[in-house]
């Protein structure tokens, strides 16, 4: 019966405790316990299981610069999405059936964890922001301030982040290992804002609270890094024997004892036969029989310093053969010969094609991925015009040849290609040792070497390409030698199953397979006047498009005097000849030469064009102030034009073209004057006018508008024929002056970095000279009078930085979305008044989203943006 008793008590006691309402004693307890151990731990170890996927699956590059955070991997999230929903589920039963538990928002923190990890950032900072400001907890407030600190950084949130910031440094009690996480973060904002020494300061801080070795080691790999590319070689050194604690995995380790060795030694020796020794032992270590290509890459980078680029070359080339555990190091080596070949020859096609294969190891999102093919984007046009060039050339001159001179050529070509693949084949066959184990067996010399001929790849390549010279592209079956071959057998041909034969010629490896056959080459020459005009026209447009490359992009003077000379020469009647003849006194005037010519020959054969007028006065106004003084005109010649004023019309337009040749305005002021061409000369001369306009225009509005004009005066056949040009390249004259490359009106922003996004918190940006901002020396008081009067609840702030070395900014903010800020800017532009800050100044300005604030200040380029914001917020 007592034990009835006590039973019936310990089952009541359960009972109660079992309640999430009743905040007893006994309820506490045993919710506490069990949310602890039977649902927050569990979540918190299988999101820390995914964690450690994350950072397993991660390949580091120690040939550059480690990251504080590992990145996120989304495929390696995919691969622990059930860990993640296990876990989630885990959170959510601690919160739902254990209310009264102390680990209700720790919980929550997981759940925030998680949405972060799934990059559902929206959902993360909302509960972070909720554990916040609800826990009682000072340590979880603390660790979830650092994550949605974090979290800030990884948005480009840079305000708040700012403030959260602020707020820690001035929070007391933060424990050791948030102070670990804290100084981590403070890493990661700084490596994102580009602060080189923030991201040193906040590293060597955190080293002061870690408690994990391996932890320690990579932050001590990080700080030599940094330290070695500052030149503070001491440091560097020590910081990498200081990585060498902690058990680090032999990768780090090898890179470690390297960097360290060089820093402390390799750098400064004299004696260059021990540290090629050095590097020699490194190489024939069979520890490092994966890491070969970095051996070699970094003995190639040592001879380079010693000025023998052959040898460099050689040794990158090895390089880009030998075996290596990280794909990276292979698109760094082609990086590298990509370099070379430009700064060493200005081999720009060879740059091309190094670059091409670097890009095939690096991923897309890759920083380096970026900055090639930002690098790429001119060689490509460079390299694509050359071989157009060449291309084109070769097939016009063997148009003018008989027949039987291209069949000679053709054949000679084919034999040519022949014996580059042989070459090709021989060189990739690997030369077996001659060790008496070798030679042991006679078949085992699976080598180019052998003298049994199934076992020599390039002696039945050989033998393929021979066959085929002889007897043609032949199927492999029975009697083909006899020319009734096709009789033997009335019986239908099965196709029997039959085992791979190891003496069989790799079709997919054959050289033969790459072979082009006679006819092909022979149909590819031009045979009619159709096909010939269109080589012409290609050739026309890449001697010219060459021409302007070479001096603006790459700088070549001599080169692109030579293109643009050879467009004059052959092709006299192009319609680009005013720009190349502009072009071409750029360019002599630049090399001191005769730029005279160029002067004469645009005044004589072009007399209204904006490059004649251009040449003519050279000390021109150009910019924003010609701009508003040419749109003025334009308006008093466009007014006199429809009153029938029209020689009042030409004087003003004239004027205008002679005092600001090339504006913004210069086309439409041309349209103008051919308009009033219509007005005063013959319609012959009309008409030829606007086909010149149509031709060389570059503004797709005013073009379809000459086409309007033009259409009364021609036929059916003329019509029909009347088509849009392809062309969307920048003028010559405004590639000479940056201050013109500016769109007016209505863009297309499918190509636009920028987002729109309204609801996004915005800034407002004054944009001045170095010299105009010291001129505005009482513009901050005069800001903070405009707030006090008209923004008096807005907390708005007021700060300034150097965007470029022409352009300091002034940045008001912040406004929480778009409309706020148009309606901030609406004021400024009407209200405000400082002394100093001209009304062109406050035109300039502009109002811009937090996120495409990012893209302006890494790209600087303040006119692309204008024209989204012309397009978006006007």
């Amino acid at each position: 019966m007592i034990k009835f008793s006590r039973l019936a008590l310990g089952l009541f006691i359960f009972i109660c405790a079992c309640s999430s309402e009743r905040n007893t004693f006994t309820n506490r307890t045993f919710h506490n316990i069990t949310s602890h151990f039977n649902a927050y731990y569990l979540a918190d170890v299988k999101i820390n299981n995914v964690e450690e996927l994350v950072k397993s699956n991660y390949n580091e590059d120690y040939t550059q610069v480690l990251p504080v955070f590992i990145p996120i991997d989304s495929a390696s999230i995919e691969t622990g999405i059930d860990s993640l929903q296990s876990a989630r589920e885990l959170a959510s039963k601690a919160i739902e059936w254990h209310k009264i538990s102390k680990w209700v928002d720790d919980s929550y923190y997981l759940l925030g964890k998680i949405d972060y990890l799934q990059a559902h950032f929206d959902d993360a900072q909302n509960t972070f922001k909720f554990v916040n400001v609800n826990s009682k907890d000072k340590d979880l407030r603390h660790k979830t301030l650092i994550s949605l600190l974090r979290l800030y950084v990884d948005l480009g949130e840079y305000e708040n982040a700012n403030f959260t910031i602020d707020y820690l440094s001035k929070e007391s009690g933060i424990n050791d290992k948030n102070r670990y996480e804290l100084y981590r973060t403070l890493a990661y904002y700084y490596e994102t804002r580009g602060d080189k020494n923030g991201v040193i300061g906040a590293l060597v801080k955190a080293l002061e609270y870690v408690d994990d070795s391996k932890e320690e080691s990579r932050i001590n790999f990080i700080l030599a890094q940094r330290y070695q590319r500052e030149g503070l070689d001491a440091l560097a050194f020590d910081f990498y024997n200081n990585s060498l604690a902690g058990n680090p995995p032999y990768e780090r380790s090898f890179f470690a004892q390297l960097y360290a060795q060089q820093v402390a030694e390799l750098n400064a020796s004299k004696d260059l036969r021990k540290v090629r020794n050095y590097y020699e032992d490194l190489y024939k270590d069979p520890k490092n029989k994966d890491l070969k290509d970095v051996v070699v890459y970094e003995m190639a980078l040592f001879e380079e310093k010693q000025g023998d680029i052959e040898k460099t070359l050689k040794l990158l080339h090895q390089a880009a053969k030998e075996p290596g555990s990280n794909p990276r190091q292979k698109g760094y080596i082609y990086q590298k010969l990509a370099e070379i070949n430009l700064d060493e020859f200005k081999d720009y096609r060879a740059t091309k094609y190094y670059l091409d294969s670097a890009l095939t190891f690096i991923k897309e999102t890759d920083p380096v991925s970026i900055q090639i093919k930002e690098q790429k984007e001119t060689l490509d046009q460079y390299v694509f015009h050359v071989e157009r060039i060449h291309s084109n050339d070769s097939l016009i001159s063997l148009s003018k040849m008989s027949p039987e001179e291209q069949m000679l050529i053709a054949e000679s070509y084919i034999q040519k290609e022949e014996e580059r693949l042989l070459a090709e084949a021989a060189a990739k066959q690997e030369p077996k040792s001659t060790g008496i184990f070798d030679n042991l067996l006679a078949f085992n010399d699976r080598g180019s070497g052998s003298t049994f001929y199934f076992d020599n790849s390039v002696a039945m390549q050989q033998g393929a390409i021979e066959f085929y010279r002889e007897w043609g592209n032949r199927p492999l079956q029975d009697n083909w030698r006899r020319s009734a071959a096709s009789f033997q057998s009335t019986e239908p041909t099965i196709a029997a199953t039959v085992e791979a034969d190891s003496t069989a010629l790799d079709e997919s490896a054959n050289p033969l397979n790459q072979l082009p056959d006679i006819e092909t080459l022979l149909a590819k020459i031009p045979s009619s006047e159709e096909e010939l005009s269109k080589l012409n026209l290609e050739l026309e447009e890449s001697y010219f498009e060459l021409g302007k490359l070479l001096y603006f992009d790459l700088e070549e003077i001599e080169t692109s005097i030579d293109n643009l000379e050879i467009l004059i020469r052959e092709y006299p009647n192009s319609s680009r000849k005013p720009e190349a003849y502009y072009l071409l006194y750029l360019a002599q005037k630049d090399r001191g030469g005769n730029f005279q010519q160029y002067i004469g020959r645009l005044n004589n054969e072009f007399p209204n064009s904006q490059y004649t007028y251009s040449v003519n006065n050279p000390d021109a106004a150009s910019g924003n102030l010609a701009y508003l003084a040419s749109s003025k005109n334009y308006e008093i010649a466009y007014n006199a034009y429809y009153q029938g004023n029209y020689n009042e019309a030409r004087s003003i337009i004239k004027q205008t073209l002679e005092e600001y040749p090339l504006t913004r305005n210069t086309e439409r002021i041309l349209l103008l004057d051919i308009m009033v061409t219509g007005k005063l000369e013959s319609r012959q001369q009309y008409r030829q006018r606007l086909e010149d306009f149509i031709e060389n225009s570059k503004e797709e509005q005013l073009i379809e508008l000459a086409r309007n004009m033009l259409r009364p005066m021609l036929s059916s056949e003329e019509l029909a024929a009347l088509k849009k040009p392809d062309d969307s390249a920048l003028d010559s004259a405004q590639l000479a002056d940056a201050d013109l490359v500016e769109n007016e009106g209505d863009e297309n922003l499918s190509e636009s970095p920028y987002k729109v996004n309204e609801s996004n918190t915005h800034i407002f940006v004054l944009v001045m000279s170095p010299e105009e901002m010291e001129e505005a020396s009482g513009l901050l008081g005069d800001i903070d009078n405009f707030h006090s009067k008209n923004f008096p609840n807005a907390r708005l702030r007021t700060g300034n930085m150097n965007m470029s070395s022409e352009n300091a900014i002034y940045i008001i903010s912040p406004f929480t979305n778009a409309e706020k800020a148009k309606e901030y800017y609406k004021m400024f532009l009407s209200d405000f008044k400082s002394d100093g800050i001209t009304d062109i100044i406050k035109s300039n300005s502009f109002v811009i989203s937090i996120e495409n604030f990012q893209q302006l200040n890494k790209t600087k380029n303040l006119e692309e943006y204008r024209t989204f914001f012309k397009s978006v917020y006007k």
